[in-house]
């Protein structure tokens, strides 16, 4: 496994099955250039904390839709796990309905790539966001026990579009509308004059 971080580099592309709504098809990432991408990492269908992660993402699809952004999810099982895991009731520690993909790397070669790939054979639990022209623009990847934040992930990738679009900066604990600085020794004044 590597630890080097992917963060501006191009991000690895792959085309892999994968189970969209209640079919089994395929996802290649190339296809998404153009669009902002969501790629985050699970360890195993059928375990605990991940469902609680993929549902949190579907239940919050729309927001990331509004962002021109694509959510894809990503184990080690196989489509046809994924596919009876979707089908199983949210109640009975089911999916349900899933409003994004989720792919099935049983080669384990995606995860490799990514840099997140266990000895043990599963994944950490990694989340990628990938910027339009296909490059890694944010990672995260910590333990298995620990569920990860929706809401974390969009104001991170609202910071990073806003920092792209308007080429100022976002201090720590940056929300949409709070004040931004201007990424110069000169300019960064006018903040910390406001905020010292």
């Amino acid at each position: 496994m590597s630890n080097q971080s992917l963060v501006t580099q191009p991000a690895p592309l792959f085309s892999a099955p994968a189970v969209k709504g209640h079919e089994i098809s395929t996802v290649d990432l190339a296809s998404y250039k153009g669009r902002w991408v969501v790629l985050f990492f699970y360890p195993l269908d059928f375990t605990f904390v991940c469902p609680t992660e993929i549902t949190a993402f579907s239940d919050e699809i729309d927001s990331f839709t509004n962002l021109n952004t694509d959510v894809i999810g990503a184990s080690v099982d196989s489509q046809f796990s994924h596919l009876a895991w979707v089908n199983t009731p949210r109640a009975e520690g089911g999916l349900g309905e899933v409003r994004f993909p989720l792919v099935a790397d049983l080669t384990k070669k995606i995860a490799a790539d990514y840099g997140v790939l266990l000895p043990s054979g599963i994944a950490l639990r990694g989340l990628f966001i990938i910027d339009p022209e296909g490059r890694v623009a944010y990672q995260t990847v910590h333990d298995l026990g620990i569920g990860r934040s929706t809401a974390e992930t969009l104001r991170v990738l609202r910071a990073i579009q806003f920092t792209r679009e308007h080429g100022e900066v976002c201090p720590a604990n940056w929300t949409p509308g709070g004040d931004t600085m201007k990424g110069d020794p000169n300019g960064s004044k006018e903040y910390f004059r406001k905020h010292g």
